[in-house]
């Protein structure tokens, strides 16, 4: 029995752009005709020396290299990376934007594709217009088009604007009207690069609603984003790109965890000189998070271990001083999530030696899947308000959280819910 054609299959794809100031084009007809004699001569060496990646010298770069994967029908994959890794170059091949240097790339399907904001609009057509524009783009009969066309506007929320140009649209007016029509005109490919960080936390919400849904209705999906907890949440399966080339590819986690754990390098200690308040008794000189083994981590999961380590120097402290140590956890945006200072748990440090660390284990990080900061504090002979402050660097800690089964239920979509988790007990009673 013959198997299926996959939705997408890629063979050896490779991108090779070219830096730097271009050859100017001759304006005349005297510099164009040295120009023509010299061009076989030109494409001879090219041919010669050009396929050699040693020889493509310092103007020239690949954006992919060798690239080679198959995604079935009904799958939903999510592409990951970094800035640069060349995501955004696989979709618009993919898209047929751009062609390749070298490979191919077949799709069987009808493609809608979400790239950058404008991508596929007219900027002198009216919101209405461009609907139909696109729609007939996929390969869609009007009559087809009529009939998801009230969806398409309440989904986008700019009916107030639906006859007005496209060119006095907002970034994000533009994508939640190019989002709605690529996601309701019903292609059999759904293709979305980070465009939708573009729009507010609420439509970007709306957005992943809707590309679950498509996932589910049995439509490919490639879902390219920096939001790993959304790729971990819609995408079985997952792809890691690194300089134009595929590094890993398989289970949404397993890769996630992969680009995490290698991706983020140390770097410079980010409590060195930065600025501080309190009367340096005592000084962190070192903050981490590790596992209960104590190797260090790059991220961590919901639910999950983690010990919060915090390195110290006493300059003074006395015997019998009381320190409170505390970490606070803060969303990426500045606003806090939790303190967390050890008199909360009646925890008093004295006769501290004169180097050491503090460590705080969190039994099962009540955080949900984001990117947060860790910042730290420490005071003496009282409490957060009467305590004398010792040591408050404004430096912070970044560490990144993924999905994690934090009730033990399988339900990993918890994001959208809040930065933090709480358990509790539910129980039901006669009124």
């Amino acid at each position: 029995m013959a198997m299926p054609e996959p939705a997408i299959r890629a063979a050896g794809l490779s991108k090779r752009y070219r830096i730097g100031a271009a050859r100017q084009r001759p304006t005349t007809l005297r510099d164009a005709i040295p120009s023509l004699l010299a061009a076989p001569a030109r494409r001879l060496v090219g041919m010669l020396h050009g396929r050699a990646r040693a020889a493509d010298g310092p103007r020239t770069i690949w954006a992919l290299e060798d690239v080679s994967f198959e995604v079935g029908h009904g799958e939903a994959v999510g592409i990951i990376g970094r800035n640069g890794a060349g995501k955004s170059t696989l979709l618009k091949i993919l898209s047929r934007i751009t062609k390749p240097t070298s490979g191919w790339a077949e799709i069987h399907g009808r493609v809608g594709s979400l790239l950058e904001v404008g991508t596929g609009f007219h900027p002198e057509l009216t919101g209405r217009e461009n609907v139909y524009l696109n729609g007939a783009i996929l390969g869609m009969r009007r009559a087809e088009i009529d009939r998801r066309f009230d969806e398409i506007v309440a989904f986008a929320e700019i009916e107030k604007f639906l006859d007005t140009p496209v060119k006095h649209y907002s970034s994000g007016m533009y994508v939640r009207l190019a989002f709605a029509v690529a996601a309701h005109l019903e292609p059999e490919i759904l293709i979305v690069d980070e465009v939708l960080a573009v729009g507010d936390a609420a439509f970007q919400k709306k957005c992943l609603g809707k590309m679950g849904e498509a996932g589910k209705q049995g439509r490919t999906v490639i879902f390219v984003s920096h939001n790993l907890s959304a790729v971990e949440t819609l995408c079985p399966r997952a792809i890691l790109l690194d300089a134009g080339r595929i590094v890993g590819s398989g289970e949404s986690r397993e890769v996630v965890a992969s680009y995490l754990s290698a991706g983020v390098e140390s770097g410079i200690n980010p409590l060195l000189n930065c600025e501080r308040s309190g009367n340096g008794k005592l000084r962190i000189t070192e903050f981490s998070m590790e596992d209960p083994a104590g190797q260090e981590l790059r991220f961590a999961r919901s639910g999950e271990p983690v010990v919060v380590k915090l390195k110290f120097e006493n300059n003074g402290c006395a015997a019998t001083d009381r320190i409170s140590c505390s970490f606070s956890v803060h969303t990426d945006r500045g606003a806090a999530v939790f303190h967390y200072y050890s008199h909360f748990s009646g925890v008093y440090f004295t006769g501290l030696p004169k180097t050491g660390y503090f460590k705080s284990l969190l039994a099962d990080l009540p955080l949900a899947p984001g990117n947060y900061v860790v910042m730290c504090r420490v005071v003496m002979n009282g409490d957060q308000t009467t305590g004398e402050e010792v040591d408050f660097p404004t430096a912070q800690l970044p560490i990144s959280v993924v999905g994690g089964d934090f009730y033990g239920t399988g339900n990993r979509q918890l994001s959208q819910w809040g930065p933090v988790l709480i358990k509790g007990q539910w129980t039901i009673a006669r009124a």
